[in-house]
């Protein structure tokens, strides 16, 4: 999501925002509240929506994003020095709220391998982020889009995707048959989930599978869950890799339509952030 502040029918732009509070969610989740005046331009569906969060490098007050080069913003950035310019991260917009303007982020703990999973732990009211994210509802951000016509949807989450599978869920039609698998680290993750649908949530937790890969027992799981309608829609989300191999069961063995598939790698096993990126970047440009 590389759209800019400036142009006038853009659906996103860039929103200075604050830490309001934390709170931990589970023991592997802390939710991050973030509030500022520019949110009461910021819009919502909810469901998937991802923004880009740019925090500030340790020793600095505010993240540093060239927002004065307009258009140019991105590969400005990318030309700042490591050290200087803003951590930039991918996250669901877990929840908007007005009066006051508050969003709501949720961001897994994973030891203290990374920059934002580390500014995340340590986060105090006050501290200064900036937010890439919609001024527009419907906007491309939003990748789950249930057909008109489905009778059932299919769900597969690990934990990085929990906060778009639980908002997903939330605005599910009343009576909708949805199976749903959840990959999470410990017992503990597991929450009460509101949704209208027909759900048969099931918890895939990794204290009772140590050395699973991400998505191994959910491969099992969906194949031998009984299949409900005859139009579904699947939605699948978290480690690249094994959104593949989800995306190839239901297509290959479950007999879906690939155009009603969504599948969506926020990360990938042994590749940062920043590698993803540039790799997008190089076939972008080589295309």
């Amino acid at each position: 999501m590389t759209a800019t502040l400036t142009a006038p029918l853009s659906p996103y732009r860039f929103f200075h925002v604050s830490v309001e509070r934390t709170c931990l969610v589970g023991p592997s989740t802390v939710r991050v509240t973030f509030s500022g005046a520019d949110l009461a331009h910021c819009a919502s569906l909810g469901l998937d929506q991802s923004l880009s969060l740019f925090l500030p490098r340790p020793g600095q007050d505010a993240p540093v994003v060239p927002l004065e080069e307009g258009e140019g913003w991105w590969p400005a950035w990318r030309a700042l020095d490591e050290d200087v310019r803003a951590v930039m991260r991918s996250y669901t917009l877990r929840a908007l709220r007005r009066d006051p303007d508050e969003i709501d982020i949720d961001f897994v703990l994973h030891g203290d391998l990374g920059p934002a999973t580390r500014w995340a732990a340590r986060a105090v009211p006050g501290q200064r982020a900036v937010v890439l994210g919609p001024r527009v509802a419907d906007n491309a951000a939003v990748r789950f889009r249930l057909p008109r016509d489905a009778d059932s949807v299919l769900i597969w989450a690990d934990g990085t995707a929990l906060p778009a599978a639980e908002a997903i869920l939330g605005t599910l039609p009343a009576g909708l048959a949805a199976d749903v698998w959840l990959d999470v680290p410990h017992t503990a993750d597991r929450r009460p989930l509101q949704t209208p649908a027909d759900a048969r949530i099931t918890w895939l937790v990794g204290d009772d599978a140590p050395g699973a890969r991400p998505g191994e027992r959910a491969l099992e799981a969906a194949r031998t869950t009984a299949r409900r309608g005859t139009r579904p829609y699947v939605w699948l989300a978290g480690e690249a890799d094994a959104v593949k191999a989800m995306r190839r069961l239901f297509v290959r063995e479950r007999g879906v339509d690939k155009g009603r598939v969504t599948f969506v790698g926020y990360w990938r096993r042994g590749s940062s952030e920043e590698e993803l990126r540039a790799r997008r970047a190089e076939k972008v440009s080589n295309a």
